[in-house]
């Protein structure tokens, strides 16, 4: 499949302090019951912020503040997806509206949990950055 016909997904990466905000999927969904950092697909000729500020209200009932640059990008495997990390700040207190459940844990911890394959790149990327960081 070429590039241009994946799906586009923004995954937000939210933070307060050294914590992360993950969200456990539905069990009825592709990787039901894996932990990931909150998003969705865009629609046609959205941007990232609109579709960011569009998938977090609906399924955390905060509003976005700000995007940032593209973190990491990746194509999840065994689909037409490819999955793009943000950097997103927020407004209001998460809620858990369409997951199972929401957690904010570290980035050790967050290595601990059992990540959709594509957000345990997305966090090993981060571990290994943060590595370099402090070499």
């Amino acid at each position: 499949m070429v590039e241009s016909e994946k799906t586009r997904v923004v995954a937000a990466v939210i933070r307060r302090g050294d914590e992360y905000l993950i969200c456990q999927r539905p069990a009825h969904k592709r990787h039901g019951g894996l932990w990931e950092f909150p998003g969705g697909k865009l629609e046609l000729d959205e941007t990232i912020l609109d579709a960011a500020s569009r998938e977090l209200a609906e399924e955390l009932d905060v509003r976005v503040s700000s995007i940032g640059e593209l973190i990491f990008a990746v194509e999840d495997p065994g689909s037409e997806f490819v999955i793009e990390f943000h950097e997103v700040q927020i407004e209001g207190e998460p809620k858990c509206l369409e997951h199972s459940a929401l957690s904010w844990l570290t980035l050790r911890d967050l290595l601990d949990q059992t990540l959709a394959p594509s957000d345990r790149r997305f966090a090993l990327h981060l571990a290994q950055h943060e590595s370099e960081a402090t070499t």
